[in-house]
């Protein structure tokens, strides 16, 4: 069995971006704006904390799958690719998390 990725639904979510059509749910999405999919990952992000909190690991499970989507396709809406953040990631592995944390610019 073949093992599917991050990388592989951002390729496919590039794709549907191109030539998704009104059938493309992704393509949808991408046409309502930067805005209306950010709204759709804050939605997504609560309904995965609410499986959570429910000990549910199914659903746990399928909403992480819809988060993940989600912020594939914000990131897309705003030009963001998915190397750019695994960049800012390993960066942030030369130190430890709260060394990195407090290491932060703030506002």
């Amino acid at each position: 069995m073949s093992r599917f990725t991050v990388h592989d639904l951002a390729a496919t979510i590039d794709a549907r971006a191109e030539t998704g059509g009104e059938a493309s749910y992704t393509r949808k999405l991408l046409d309502k704006g930067a805005e209306h999919c950010a709204k759709k990952l804050g939605e997504e992000a609560v309904e995965t904390v609410i499986a959570a909190i429910e000990n549910d690991r199914d659903h746990l499970i399928a909403e992480s799958a819809d988060l993940v989507f989600h912020l594939l396709v914000l990131l897309k809406s705003r030009s963001v690719k998915l190397e750019d953040v695994e960049a800012a990631l390993e960066k942030r592995t030369s130190m430890s998390g709260l060394e990195e944390k407090a290491s932060r610019k703030r506002d």
